[in-house]
């Protein structure tokens, strides 16, 4: 081993002969080093804030999914309360519960006639087909 070290110590000096100058280089331009790491780095964060998994564009889409979901609450909950007027209607109105079976139900009063108009005929096909060529 012993006759080994002055080969390890001629290759340290090499080696530190070659690092030294760019080791003085690189200290030479930390700042600048620093400058564009730091830049890269804002750069990849303003990327992954608006394209990551939760960034800005998934908020915005998310954000019309949950305006468009809070237009539908409010129409179901229009069309709910007038169904619930109608019941409560049909519950004490008499002239309501009068109108309902008169329309649904084809009722009348005694002396009144229902006219029921007749379904619309189906249109029959031709009876040759000249009329498709």
């Amino acid at each position: 081993m012993a006759e080994r070290a002055p080969q390890a110590e001629a290759l340290a000096v090499s080696w530190m002969e070659w690092v030294r100058p760019v080791a003085t280089r690189v200290y030479a331009r930390r700042r600048r080093i620093a400058t564009v790491t730091v830049a890269v780095l804002a750069c990849l964060l303003f990327v992954h804030v608006m394209l990551g998994a939760n960034g800005m564009v998934v908020y915005k889409q998310k954000r019309m999914e949950y305006e468009a979901l809070q237009k539908q609450i409010a129409q179901e909950q229009k069309e709910n309360d007038l169904y619930t007027q109608r019941i409560q209607g049909l519950k004490s109105n008499e002239k309501a519960i009068e109108k309902e079976a008169r329309e649904q139900l084809h009722y009348a009063r005694p002396g009144e006639y229902v006219y029921v108009p007749p379904a619309p005929a189906a249109v029959a096909p031709p009876a040759n087909h000249s009329a498709k060529r």
